[in-house]
């Protein structure tokens, strides 16, 4: 099962991808983790990403497309996978489908604009070991201290206000067209993110007809 999770940045979309990773077996496929790795390591790829993404705007396409495609034709990938972060324009969608890429159900996980700023400027990063944390929904055991490692935690870029207030309009800007063009295929589903994870999974595996 091909599967795409739509949602605004801190919608949820890397924690189900992870359960959905356990529950149908198959990988899930992260542009960002994959771009902060590139950037981590200095390849020339991460260092063109790097001045898009420290900005708050999107990665140009050609980038994105090379890295899903190289992904998806890997052998872990033969039983299906979940592509989080891309597509995120109509453009790469229409370029997906052209590469033959077959996507069989896109989810929308659906969380207001306010909410997702409290949830992405309250987290906090290990400068370290890379462990995440949250100042109201999981915070450390020491204030601005990692539990596991016990380096200290830094707000990430891409998480401060004024970045999180620009990614959501460039999310409304452009990826919300997907909607619209994966809704008139008939494989749009749309599922609340605001309630508890457990439920958002319950309704996502529903409404994909997953038997788990």
């Amino acid at each position: 099962m091909n599967l795409i999770l739509l949602g605004a940045p801190g919608a949820g979309k890397g924690t189900q991808a992870e359960l959905l990773v356990h529950k149908l077996s198959i990988p899930a496929i992260s542009t960002g983790n994959m771009l902060r790795e590139a950037i981590a390591n200095g390849t020339e790829l991460g260092k063109k990403a790097k001045a898009y993404m420290d900005a708050g705007n999107l990665v140009p396409d050609e980038l994105i497309l090379g890295i899903v495609a190289d992904r998806v034709a890997q052998p872990d990938c033969q039983n299906g996978f979940i592509l989080d972060g891309v597509p995120r324009t109509l453009a790469q969608a229409e370029a997906l489908e052209a590469a033959g890429v077959k996507i069989d159900h896109v989810v929308s996980i659906e969380v207001a604009d306010s909410e997702i700023e409290g949830r992405m400027t309250g987290r906090r990063v290990c400068g370290k070991c890379g462990a995440s944390y949250h100042i109201t929904a999981n915070p450390p055991k020491i204030d601005g201290i990692c539990d596991s490692c016990g380096s200290q935690l830094v707000i990430r870029k891409d998480d401060a206000p004024e970045t999180v207030r620009n990614r959501l309009a460039v999310y409304h800007a452009t990826t919300e067209a997907l909607k619209d063009f994966y809704g008139k295929l008939g494989r749009l589903v749309e599922v609340n993110g605001s309630q508890s994870i457990e439920k958002a999974n319950e309704d996502i595996l529903a409404a994909i007809g997953a038997k788990v």
